[in-house]
């Protein structure tokens, strides 16, 4: 059972209870990844969050390299592999490692953040160094304009629960102004978040896998008895 990277939080977490070895979220992801690979099963999760962040993401890489004067970069497309894990990074060269979000509004934006607070976040970058080899890896949000049609979703969903038939111009407006940023200067629209190797935090990836594969290995003896 090889872990991915982007869903390596869930396995990170601690369990309530000094007994147990393994949390309920860990018990839980491992037990998707069983059916997935048992019964061609594979949870499915949209949301107009993750459709914006899908939709706008070769956009964001662009406009994040215009930013930051990265060179010339484009989305990688290769899965790396090793004994525990299995991810694929957003950009990878050789002197840049690097994970792209697309916030949702300005609500969830993290403009004023210091640091990274998302430790699922900070775990799947820490999966990619590993992976890669880099010593070094950025989180970047990036604001960007919300696709159209999604807006227009919005946009329905709005009057739906204004109790709405006909269309409100003042509240298609505002709407439409909450998904457009192109008022705020491009160099607040990202912020980085870097993050350094921790030969530590590795170590601690590879005992909380290896739990996880003992769950894994009990789950194989249940359905075959």
């Amino acid at each position: 059972m090889l872990v991915r990277c982007s869903s390596l939080g869930k396995i990170m977490t601690e369990p309530r209870s000094k007994s147990e070895l393994i949390s309920a979220t860990a018990k839980a992801y491992v037990e998707e990844v069983f059916k997935e690979n048992y019964f061609g099963f594979r949870k499915e999760f949209s949301s107009r969050y993750t459709d914006k962040g899908l939709e706008m993401e070769d956009d964001a890489i662009q406009f994040a390299s215009e930013q930051f004067d990265w060179d010339f970069v484009v989305k990688n497309t290769e899965r790396f592999n090793n004994e525990y894990l299995t991810g694929e990074p957003d950009i990878n060269t050789d002197s840049l490692l690097a994970d792209i979000k697309c916030s949702w509004d300005l609500s969830t934006f993290p403009m004023f953040d210091t640091e990274l607070k998302n430790k699922d976040y900070y775990w799947q970058l820490m999966g990619y160094m590993w992976l890669t080899g880099h010593t070094q890896a950025e989180l970047v949000y990036c604001l960007m304009n919300t696709p159209i049609q999604i807006v227009e979703d919005e946009v329905r969903r709005a009057h739906w629960k204004a109790g709405l038939i006909d269309e409100d111009i003042d509240l298609r407006h505002e709407v439409q102004m909450k998904h457009n940023f192109e008022h705020i200067e491009p160099r607040l629209r990202v912020k980085r978040f870097i993050v350094e190797r921790d030969e530590k935090a590795i170590e601690k990836i590879i005992e909380k896998v290896s739990i996880a594969r003992e769950y894994y290995k009990i789950l194989e003896t249940a359905i075959n008895k």
